[in-house]
């Protein structure tokens, strides 16, 4: 183990299982107490994978095999079995059950590491809503399941946690986003509350900064039910739409070689909740656990037309807009998953 984060204490939201037990065991390693967290008590064993995926908001209508079926179950867990594995190998973790989407629950798991440990030094916003599908079948509910629970669940943290984070003169905040927060078809929900977090991470790491708080967002890559679920949807998906899968296409196997142990990626977050990551703010980083960490660039304007004091006539727009301001320009659109 090592002593990195010495003294400091965590909250890991949506640290039940995969990329958020990962991380929480990694930061304890590193000698954080951690608060770990998710919405409720793990279900017994005999619960089916698809009711399982239901549960957090997957349709269910995967096909799994027995050996996918089998791995999926071994992965599942909740925040106590995450905290009693860290209690195991000599760390300190206290559980958590709640859903950080409503606020008041958000404020209690910020009071409760705060009345356990003394204080509040590090807040992992990982817990989010999965779903998938076209944008036309996105139910209201499907929209409010993958927003809120990422999205205000992020918020809800960083609302009571700041305010210590600021009075302490020390704070670390992670965002977890996805790289669907660049725009993935068939994943618009997903993908706006995505969007959304990178948004409120640039925003409060401009305001916190003078406070010695950052606040970074990162895109994992990692081993995880949903990972496995959401591979196996998209086959059945595109199997059920005639859609052959191109045996050539190498990406497929890429990303599972990306999709390593939550553990792999977690050194990087943990490196970030340091003292000596504190330039670090307002960043986005892909991070996986096959090894790869990407750093986003920053939202630029890479070209402009203007006039002076009047408007464009739009016979002039449709002669100097290809030429000048979108000229290399080529539509994202054209570019689809599949």
């Amino acid at each position: 183990m090592g002593n990195s984060l010495e003294g400091k204490v965590a909250i890991v939201t949506g640290s039940g299982q995969g990329v958020g037990r990962g991380i929480a065991i990694f930061l304890a390693r590193e000698g954080a107490k951690v608060v770990t967290n998710n919405r409720k008590p793990k279900t017994n064993d005999t619960i089916t994978v698809n009711e399982s995926f239901k549960s957090i908001g997957l349709k269910g209508n995967a096909e799994f095999d027995l050996e996918e079926e089998k791995k999926i179950m071994k992965m599942r867990g909740d925040a106590e079995s995450t905290a009693s594995e860290i209690r195991l190998e000599g760390g300190k973790a206290t559980a958590f059950y709640g859903d950080v989407s409503d606020y008041e629950v958000a404020g209690k798991l910020v009071q409760t590491a705060i009345d356990t440990y003394g204080r509040l030094d590090i807040v992992i916003n990982n817990a989010a809503g999965l779903g998938f599908g076209p944008f036309v079948q996105t139910t209201e509910s499907d929209w409010d399941y993958q927003t809120q629970t990422k999205l205000k669940g992020a918020y809800n943290l960083m609302s009571h946690a700041v305010p210590v984070m600021i009075k302490q003169g020390y704070g670390r905040i992670l965002n977890s986003a996805s790289d669907a927060w660049t725009g993935i078809a068939n994943l618009s929900a997903y993908s706006a509350a995505n969007a959304g977090i990178v948004g409120l991470t640039k925003a409060t790491a401009k305001e916190l900064d003078r406070f010695g708080i950052t606040v970074n967002a990162y895109c994992p890559q990692a081993a995880s039910p949903g990972h496995m679920s959401f591979n196996a949807t998209l086959k059945t998906m595109m199997e059920e739409n005639g859609i052959k899968a191109d045996p050539n296409d190498k990406r497929v196997e890429t990303s599972e070689k990306e999709h390593g142990p939550a553990e792999n990626l977690a050194p990087f977050l943990a490196y970030l909740c340091t003292v000596n990551a504190k330039y670090v703010n307002g960043a986005v980083f892909t991070v996986t656990g096959g090894g790869r960490i990407s750093l986003y660039a920053e939202p630029i304007i890479t070209n402009e037309i203007r006039k002076d004091m009047e408007p464009w006539s739009v016979e002039e727009l449709i002669d100097q807009v290809p030429r000048t301001l979108l000229k290399d320009y080529t539509s994202i659109a054209s570019q689809r998953e599949f």
